[in-house]
């Protein structure tokens, strides 16, 4: 691992703890050029596969998920933590099953039941962007089915 500071691949880990929840190893490292410390995380490199709803594929990206979510959750009182455990559970759900490849529209789905029960308007707001609302009508529907 090199040093984010100097660039020296000669670092050292410190401290290692696991994550159980999601399933990562998080170790803190230090530089043994200029000192720095720095933490990495480890986790399982097991691709899930996404089905697109044009028919392409790519590898689940969980920085991708975690920008929509903030988009979504922006200006409202959700931490990072409350994001990252989130994405962390659909990984997981994702993980446990026997498939290797999903749809992004079950993804979407996940995404929706768990930001029904954190978050009435950033459920809305993904809603809106994952269902690609046409008109009031769709929003107001959907707004309907919410409560």
């Amino acid at each position: 691992m090199r040093c984010p500071k100097c660039g020296n691949a000669d670092t050292r880990v410190v401290d290692s703890r696991t994550q159980e929840a999601t399933n990562a190893i998080k170790r803190r490292r230090e530089c043994r050029g200029c000192g720095f410390r720095f933490t990495t995380f480890e986790r399982c490199e097991d691709p899930i596969e996404v089905i697109k709803s044009d028919g392409s594929t790519q590898p689940f990206d969980r920085n991708k998920l975690l920008v929509g979510l903030m988009r979504a959750t922006s200006k409202r009182d959700i931490d990072l933590a409350a994001l990252n455990g989130l994405i962390d559970d659909i990984e997981r759900e994702l993980r446990s099953s026997t498939l290797t490849a999903v749809s992004s529209h079950e993804i979407g789905d996940m995404v929706l039941k768990r930001l029904e029960k954190l978050d009435k308007v950033a459920y809305i707001r993904f809603a809106s962007v994952y269902r690609d609302f046409r008109d009031v009508d769709e929003f107001f529907k959907e707004l309907q089915n919410l409560r």
